[in-house]
């Protein structure tokens, strides 16, 4: 993913420099990603940066008039409308660069990152206080990874930045793996090595001379739980006049900026309030080879009423086809956080990318607003892992319940988002940058002053859809959401049964199930039921177009000698699963995970994908490298 690598130290020009080099070349994973350096031996910082060409943080690094202050940032930022124009007052120079503001910002504002809204990561470099400033969101989803040794403070957008250059830190943690086979991500500011750490959220710590001075958090969740709940009517006025007035943040950018428009609540209510010229704002979904998804059916719909072109992305026999590369590619480029089943993900968003470089999406609308838990701690297969990580599993669900003891907005923003949701985010960043309304500031601050039975309900996401754009409002969802009547009720019912027969016939198909599926294999019910709601399908994948790779990955030597995991287990559910007498899809996921992790990060990590990697060049100090593909 595009973002920020280096190292603060007080060592030699010559050791660091080199360092650094290839920190940055572990990051540049697309010909369409410019890089940079800045180096200041004074402060003892290196510093390096990937972004993709056209993005709104091209054109690091910035710096004020006098030169002395610099700032490089990676993400997206969202200000208020009037925050150049206030700067310009101010008697700052601001030229049209979308960014460009920030380093002002910096200057004029004593409490900054405060005032920053969005997603980012950015350092600081201030040579009038003699000091640097690494800084993340409030939220930590464009997550810093760092690693503190004696000689040098290094810090990077990927683990394997730092692995590149601290080879022996490649190691797994089985306080972390625990958690990784029981809730599907490293919870808290852990990751799966053991000496490698993710900043906490809203961190802004200073270095000077070299080495961490001050460790400060510039923003604390419970500020926002400390405030009153509104009445109804209140919450829904207030939270209709922050949605209405800041959307317009979210759609102004230099590039295209295109849909991905599902059948559910959260993408319609960008639709209802975003009134784009007709033909202006395309639209997409994604689709399977069954038949015509909800969301694909209900999205084409959608656009058709707001009058906005609509394209279907299909993922079919031509994924299935090239899965070994996406599967090595999807845990590579998220250190593992995203599992294979997220393949499919990068396969699309690497079409969506010709359309449109900016992907306006309604991610985390339910887990806001409506409360929506999107991942929960599941026992591991009895038998799979080793013995000793059982202590662990037992931890790690401790964990969790404790976790979920907080806040439901504390939760879902500050906890959900920037463990169990990063491996998406980081996937979707390598190709394309993505956009959520539902994150910002002041919707997540109001969103804690909902009444306690409007955290989990649909009316108010309904009624704003409604203000907005009452034809929108007519169509009902994806799962049956929006209509009334008889007949409505009927109509929900017959979705969510086909939503909970597509997971059966899919993920959550028991054993003997799966048995007599096989049995009956003839008569290929799963046709019946896939497709409705979910364009990949894994479970009869991996028994059937991609059993020769289940079976070459799973019950290879290396993948068989792992000491966390029990060979006979292991091959067993591939050769039940690949004869289709049983369903162990999930399992199958993490054991081809934890086997792509191991052989691109730990068993050889001097590679780190050089093979498809674009290598920088050495550069003098102070100076902005613009990297030719090589």
């Amino acid at each position: 993913m595009p973002g920020i690598v280096g190292l603060i130290t007080s060592m030699p020009r010559e050791l660091a420099e080199p360092q650094l080099l290839r920190m940055l070349a572990a990051i540049r994973h697309e010909s369409s990603y410019s890089t940079g350096t800045w180096i200041d031996e004074s402060i003892g910082i290196y510093l390096g940066w990937a972004v993709r060409q056209g993005s709104f943080c091209d054109g690091m690094p910035l710096l004020n008039e006098g030169r002395d202050v610099v700032l490089v940032l990676s993400g997206e930022e969202y200000p208020e409308p009037d925050t150049a124009s206030r700067l310009r007052t101010q008697g700052h120079c601001l030229d049209s660069d979308d960014a460009a503001y920030l380093v002002h910002l910096y200057e004029s504002d004593l409490s900054f990152p405060v005032p920053l809204n969005g997603r980012f990561q950015g350092v600081v470099i201030d040579q009038r206080l003699g000091r640097a400033i690494l800084f993340n969101d409030r939220s930590g989803m464009h997550r810093v990874y760092y690693h503190e040794s004696q000689d040098a403070f290094y810090f990077a957008a990927e683990a394997k930045a730092i692995l590149a250059v601290r080879p022996e830190l490649g190691q797994i943690d089985p306080r972390g793996l625990g958690e990784y086979v029981t809730c599907g991500c490293v919870l808290e500011n852990r990751t799966l090595f053991p000496a490698i750490h993710v900043l906490p959220p809203a961190s802004a710590w200073t270095f000077r001379n070299g080495w961490v001075e001050q460790r400060q958090t510039y923003f604390d969740p419970s500020a926002w739980e400390r405030q009153s709940r509104l009445e109804p009517e209140a919450y829904y006025e207030t939270l209709r006049g922050v949605f209405v007035r800041n959307l317009p943040r979210y759609f102004t950018a230099r590039e295209r900026i295109a849909m991905s428009l599902t059948g559910g609540l959260d993408t319609r209510m960008i639709m209802a309030w975003w009134n784009a010229p007709a033909g202006s704002f395309p639209c997409y979904s994604f689709g399977g080879s069954y038949r015509d998804s909800q969301d694909v059916l209900l999205a084409r719909r959608l656009a058709g009423i707001c009058r906005q072109p609509y394209t279907e992305i299909r993922v079919g026999a031509d994924f299935c086809s090239r899965f070994p590369g996406y599967a090595e590619r999807t845990v590579f480029l998220t250190d593992g956080c995203a599992d294979v089943s997220f393949s499919p993900v990068l396969y699309v968003n690497e079409q969506v990318r010709c359309l449109a470089p900016i992907r306006m999406t309604g991610n985390y609308g339910g887990e806001v607003l409506r409360g929506h838990r999107a991942f929960k701690p599941v026992e591991p297969l009895p038998g799979l892992f080793c013995a000793d990580l059982a202590p662990h599993v037992s931890q790690a669900r401790h964990t969790y319940e404790g976790l979920t003891r907080s806040h439901p907005v504390t939760f879902a923003v500050f906890h959900q988002a920037p463990w169990h949701h990063h491996g998406l985010f980081t996937l979707e960043q390598t190709q394309l940058s993505v956009r959520s309304p539902y994150l910002d500031n002041d919707l997540v601050r109001t969103a804690y002053r909902a009444p306690q039975p409007a955290v989990r309900h649909e009316d108010t996401c309904l009624r704003l859809i409604g203000d907005g754009d009452g034809s929108l409002r007519k169509v009902r969802t994806d799962r049956g959401v929006g209509k009334t009547g008889a007949l409505a009720a009927a109509s929900r019912r017959v979705l969510e049964f086909s939503v909970k027969a597509e997971y059966a016939y899919d993920y959550g198909m028991p054993q003997w199930l799966a048995r007599l599926d096989h049995a009956l294999s003839a008569f290929q019910l799963e046709r019946l039921f896939l497709g409705r709601h979910k364009y990949y399908h894994f479970r009869v994948w991996y028994r059937d177009a991609l059993a020769d790779y289940v079976r070459e990955m799973l019950l290879d030597p290396r993948t068989l000698g792992r000491p966390f995991i029990n060979r006979e287990t292991v091959e067993r559910i591939v050769a039940a699963h690949t004869k289709g007498v049983g369903n162990y899809t999930s399992a199958i996921h993490r054991l081809l995970t934890l086997e792509l992790l191991h052989r691109t990060l730990l068993d050889r990590p001097q590679r780190l994908e050089t093979d498809r990697c674009f290598p920088c060049t050495s550069a003098s100090a102070y100076a902005r490298i613009d990297v030719p593909r090589g």
